[in-house]
């Protein structure tokens, strides 16, 4: 028996819900392929002696969106979003494969988007990613031949016994994310970042090195963004956008002919969704805020099958949502701040009024632990709460999570040879906002603009000292000097260093109100819809936790359920699993130091 045995305090049952949109393939025959899966499940499926892949899609053929094709060369499935270039445009997996016959690998470097591709030619077949892993690509040899596919629930319910991996349990508790190619099940794993996969190997291609050049980067940026935009536009239907009070979604809002409708998740009276609203009038687009109850972070079946069970659910603000978003195609601007604006680079810091602020100099030697701590989940006090429950060391999440940092960081000098580039190629291979994206891409038409080779290439080209939000907005100025008609609430200037002065002055002066921040108070949400009795009725030991860390948990129970028979107990996420004490018998917790629960 499995050693997460037991019953769920939230209401999963195993495999109720499948995705809208899959690619699920084995690297083998038909044969291989039904004993997994019904060719009914999916809208296409193509097939050869060496590899057999399905695909659903409601996007099948649209240009832009998946697409396959079947001939003399062999085969070919893209799927998610793909633009290869003219001449390839009319029927982008036949391009794909011809380029492919005459280049191999190298051919994948002339697709544009966000997407997943299988081809099988001469015998051979192989798996690969976009250059940023923006699609996870799931797979295990388990069942005696290797399966693969975007659905992780999918391929883990391949896998005869599953056994969780203590390591990525930390991680997800601690971090909200499980790093590198990790999965909950070491049964499970990940194709890696910018990589291809085959029947025999896992490895990584060379599309996503840093190489730093001279050039307009403000210019050069401007015009990438219009032409990424641009490109993107032509989506069919009815058209939404998510839209905040920040400059990311403004830029998108400004460039996209024909916009239906835009929508914010918060109160109709917070400062956000009232710059929204100015924006979307400005713009002459419908707006319609998303009002927060517990639709916003209640994790429902849909929302823990998107986070993958790698990810936390509370970054898929919308997905309580969709029966009030009528559109066709959605759009955001998802990692516009990572790739774009520095997210994730380590700046020196001056000290005012007791508080430190960054400032655009960057520093020169961070030590790359940690300046990422803040890149991700990890709430220190907080965690240290969720280690009590296990450990008698004070600071034994501290000690894991930094090591884990540490581990991961190391296969980031492959790449580059700089620590700031290394940071934000640490930030993007384990970026932790991606379930919002999977949410979207399932529900609608959705387009990853941040993806696009031309900002990616332009990413990788410009030094980090001028991968900032001040040559952000320059560059956006160029798109539309209007764009700043009405400021974001917490920025009243250009200057990040004045903004923060206010944002400080409005803190402890009195009879004057602070900025509010941009999104909802999880906590107070948590609390007035009482969560903790909604999935946790039977388990109050966990009560007094955060609630970051109980839907963290929740998370993980809950797609344990997803994919698994035997169900995962919340408390047993935290005392993971029970040993056998020396007299060999069952029931004894050891109490590890290294920050999260032992595994046998």
């Amino acid at each position: 028996m499995p050693p997460w045995h037991g019953a769920t305090a939230s209401g999963f049952n195993g495999g109720a819900r499948t995705m809208n949109k899959e690619i699920f393939g084995v690297f083998g025959d038909r044969d291989e392929f039904e004993r997994f899966r019904s060719e009914r499940e999916f809208d296409d499926i193509v097939t050869s002696d060496v590899g057999t892949v399905g695909i659903r899609d409601t996007g099948l053929g649209i240009p832009g969106r998946s697409a396959s094709y079947s001939g003399e060369l062999g085969s070919c499935v893209i799927w998610g979003e793909a633009y290869p270039n003219k001449r390839g445009w009319s029927e982008p997996a036949r391009w794909l494969l011809e380029q492919y016959a005459e280049q191999g690998t190298d051919a994948i470097r002339s697709l544009n988007g966000s997407y997943l591709a299988f081809i099988e030619h001469g015998g051979e077949s192989i798996l690969l990613t976009d250059a940023i892993r923006s699609w996870e690509c799931f797979y295990t040899d388990d069942p005696g031949v290797r399966v693969f596919g975007s659905d992780a629930a999918e391929v883990a319910k391949t896998i005869d016994n599953p056994t969780m991996r203590r390591q990525s349990v930390g991680e997800f508790l601690h971090m909200g994310v499980v790093l590198g190619d990790k999965t909950l099940f070491h049964e499970l794993h990940r194709a890696p970042f910018d990589s291809y996969l085959t029947a025999e190997e896992a490895d990584e291609l060379d599309r996503f090195v840093y190489n730093e050049r001279e050039m307009d980067y403000v210019n050069e940026l401007a015009e990438r963004m219009q032409r990424a935009i641009r490109l993107r536009s032509r989506q069919p239907g009815k058209k939404g956008l998510l839209l905040s009070a920040g400059y990311d979604s403004r830029t998108l809002l400004s460039q996209l002919p024909n916009l239906d409708h835009t929508y914010t998740v918060g109160m109709p009276n917070a400062q956000e969704v009232k710059v929204a609203r100015r924006l979307a009038k400005q713009y002459g687009v419908d707006h319609t805020t998303l009002v927060t109850n517990d639709r916003y972070i209640t994790p429902g079946e849909e929302k823990v099958r998107d986070t993958q069970g790698i990810k936390e659910s509370i970054h898929i603000h919308h997905a309580g949502y969709n029966s009030e978003m009528e559109v066709d195609t959605m759009y955001h601007a998802l990692l516009f701040d990572t790739l774009l604006k520095g997210f994730g680079h380590k700046r020196t810091e001056v000290k005012l009024f007791g508080k430190k602020i960054p400032t655009k100099k960057m520093e020169e030697n961070p030590d790359p632990v940690e300046a990422s701590l803040d890149n991700f989940g990890y709430l220190p006090e907080r965690s240290r709460k969720v280690a009590e429950k296990y450990t008698v060391d004070s600071d034994a999440a501290g000690k894991f999570v930094r090591q884990a940092i540490d581990a991961e960081f190391d296969r980031c000098w492959s790449r580059t040879d700089s620590v700031q580039n290394a940071l934000a190629l640490f930030s993007i291979r384990n970026q932790p906002t991606i379930p919002s994206r999977t949410h979207l891409a399932d529900n609608y038409l959705e387009s990853f603009i941040a993806a696009d080779t031309e900002l990616l290439e332009w990413h990788l080209q410009t030094p980090p000292e001028y991968r900032n939000t001040s040559t952000f907005i320059r560059a956006i100025r160029q798109l539309d000097e209007d764009l700043f008609r009405h400021r974001p609430p917490d920025r009243p200037y250009t200057s990040t260093l004045l903004s923060q002065i206010e944002q400080f002055a409005r803190r402890k002066l009195p009879f004057i109100t602070e900025f509010e921040p941009a999104w909802p108070d999880r906590q107070k949400v948590y609390d007035r819809y009482n969560l903790d009795q909604r999935l946790f009725p039977e388990n109050e030991t966990i009560h007094d936790l955060s609630s970051r860390h109980k839907l963290r948990i929740n998370d993980m129970v809950g797609w344990v359920a997803q994919c698994s028979e035997n169900m995962v107990n919340p408390t047993d996420v935290l005392y993971m699993p029970n040993e056998r004490n020396a007299n060999g018998e069952a029931g004894s917790k050891r109490r590890g130091a290294d920050g999260v629960p032992s595994e046998n």
